[in-house]
């Protein structure tokens, strides 16, 4: 059932000659055929491996403008998206421009109130505090309206964003954004927002001598903690210069006298010094998110930007506060759509609803779990502040862009990619919605089938095989992510010793396999769903199972020893 990737190749063999077999095949599979890839790869280097960020498109001017208003003294706004993208993009150009002196301000628009990207009312206040430069973060890119707004108010607009554009670009000073523009010459296209943010930092002070003078040199890479915490949270492809971005950034986190960054660290129960992209992605990113998600994401910029340890523990709890606040809320949620599935006689090949009193801002993690555990599309919606009707989709069989312009009648607006996107809908389409995607869907002919990537691993071992050496190997192709997955490990014919449930609702399973006569190694899956977790709850002791897993840290038991986060499971005796 689940089987291996084809072997490594003679030609990529011997240009890889100096590593062992795994890790040869494991550096190939991410498309590093050459010695000098393959050391580029595992020993990324900043002075080698980080690209000129005066290469981008109207970075030059954009740095000119931004080190000359600040020398200048003018006044500088900042605008930043209100999630773990733009949040971590405004603390780096908050951390720059204090210690550069500058005369600025940071507005970071209200998630429910305002809505994303640039609006009249934000670049009106601006305009009166006297601001004569504004800088997006991680926005900006579709928001022609509101620039040519600040434009006719005095303000030029600098875009810093990576997000892909619409029809035109707007009418700023400058428009820097490696995906804006079909023949972009900058190398690299995965930046994030804040990647792009701090690119622009690095190009200010290598325009400005005089600036540059202000700054020690070498200090922008402080503010990598923040890149990496944004790449990671961001999912942007963890290959090429993100890669370099967050493996120093991870270095920066876990020696970071950040004040609000060792308390998040707190709190969510991690250990700083030992940081881990899974641990921004699953504790630390979630809880960022849950400052705009569930009130005013101003809470987390101040958390990274404060100095005052009393105010970072108090803000750092706020957070843990809101997190919990927005599981049980999603929970609800999710509760909600169940049972309204309950009633449904025939599960349609999409599955859209929503309700008025749902929170629009979590219904993208509903979504992900309703689509994982029925595999198929699904759209929910809410209804926002302003009164419209705004939703998530998430689909890992179906590309959801695609879907959702075979029923574009029904939407205000659309965005997003294969996986994933938002919408907003209009008020009398939501009674048709899913009759119109289910019939959109069918005429797309798409094939939901699984793709046959999830039934790949990249080696055979049996249990007394997963050691901390193994695991060490494996890690050395960390950090991982969109573009450089985890490797994967196959066990055949594994014997279970038990199966159990843990979690406050027993949402997470763990079994215990045999490892040779007396030992035993252990397996977990968190938020079991789907076909996954049925498999389980059919596993009895004795039984015979395959698997594909991967090897990770188990960083809540004595010795720390090496577990399988446990992907897919199926009974020895099926073929």
């Amino acid at each position: 059932m689940f089987t291996l990737h084809e072997p490594l190749d003679d030609a990529s063999r011997d240009a890889l000659n100096a590593y062992d077999d795994l890790t040869a095949a494991l550096l190939a599979r991410r498309g590093v055929t050459t010695a000098a890839a393959a050391d580029a790869f595992l020993n990324p280097s900043y002075d080698l491996h980080v690209h000129d960020p005066l290469r981008m498109t109207d970075m030059p001017k954009a740095a000119e403008r931004f080190a000359r208003a600040i020398l200048q003294k003018e006044k500088i706004a900042v605008w930043s998206d209100y999630d773990c993208d733009g949040i971590p993009g405004a603390t780096l150009l908050h951390d720059f421009l204090t210690k550069a002196g500058a005369n600025f301000v940071t507005y970071i628009p209200h998630r429910h109130l305002e809505g994303y990207g640039m609006n009249m009312h934000g670049v009106e206040s601006l305009a009166k505090d006297g601001a004569s430069l504004l800088v997006t973060v991680d926005s900006g890119i579709t928001d022609l309206a509101p620039v040519a707004h600040a434009n006719a108010l005095g303000i030029e607009v600098i875009v810093t964003d990576h997000h892909l554009p619409g029809e035109q670009l707007p009418d700023a000073y400058a428009v820097v954004n490696p995906n804006a523009r079909k023949n972009e010459p900058y190398p690299f296209h995965g930046l994030c927002g804040s990647g792009v943010a701090w690119k622009l930092v690095c190009a200010a002070l290598a325009v400005s001598p005089e600036l540059r003078a202000r700054i020690p040199v070498g200090w922008e890479k402080w503010l990598l903690d923040m890149v990496a915490l944004a790449t990671v949270a961001d999912m942007v492809p963890l290959c090429d210069e993100n890669r370099v971005l967050v493996w120093y950034g991870l270095v920066v986190m876990r020696k970071s006298p950040r004040i609000g960054l060792q308390k998040l660290c707190r709190t969510a129960r991690c250990e700083q010094r030992t940081l881990t992209e899974d641990d921004i992605g699953f504790m630390l990113a979630p809880r960022v998110n849950a400052a705009s998600r569930m009130g005013d994401a101003r809470g987390a910029f101040e958390l990274f930007t404060t100095n005052d340890e009393a105010r970072a523990d108090e803000l750092a709890k706020h957070l843990e506060k809101l997190n919990r606040t927005r599981k049980s809320e999603a929970g609800a949620i999710t509760r909600a759509v169940h049972a309204r599935l309950k009633e449904r006689i025939e599960m349609p090949s999409v599955i859209a609803l929503g309700d008025p009193e749902w929170r629009p801002a979590l219904l993208g993690l509903v979504a992900n779990s309703i689509a994982e555990e029925f595999s198929r599309p699904v759209f929910l919606w809410g209804r926002e502040g302003d009164a419209t009707i705004k939703g998530s989709v998430r689909s890992g069989t179906v590309n959801a862009l695609e879907l959702m312009r075979g029923a574009r009648d029904a939407f205000v607006e659309f965005g997003g990619h294969a996986a994933s996107g938002g919408f907003t809908a209009h008020e009398d389409a939501i009674f048709t919605l899913e009759e119109k995607l289910v019939s959109a869907l069918a005429r797309l002919m798409v094939s939901t089938d699984e793709d046959s990537s999830l039934s790949r691993a990249d080696i055979d071992i049996a249990p007394a095989e997963v050691t901390h050496a193994l695991l060490k190997k494996l890690q050395r192709l960390a950090p991982f992510g969109i573009g450089n997955e985890k490797p994967c490990v196959r066990m055949r014919a594994v014997v279970v010793r038990t199966v159990s449930q843990f979690g406050k609702g027993g949402e997470h399973r763990k079994i215990c396999f045999a490892s040779g006569e007396t030992d035993t190694l252990d397996g977990i899956v968190f938020f079991a769903r789907g076909a996954l977790v049925q498999t389980i709850d059919s596993i009895t002791e004795g039984d015979a199972v395959h698997i594909l897993a991967h090897l990770e840290r188990d960083m809540f038991s004595r010795g720390r020893p090496v577990r399988l986060r446990l992907l897919a499971i199926a009974k020895a005796d099926r073929t």
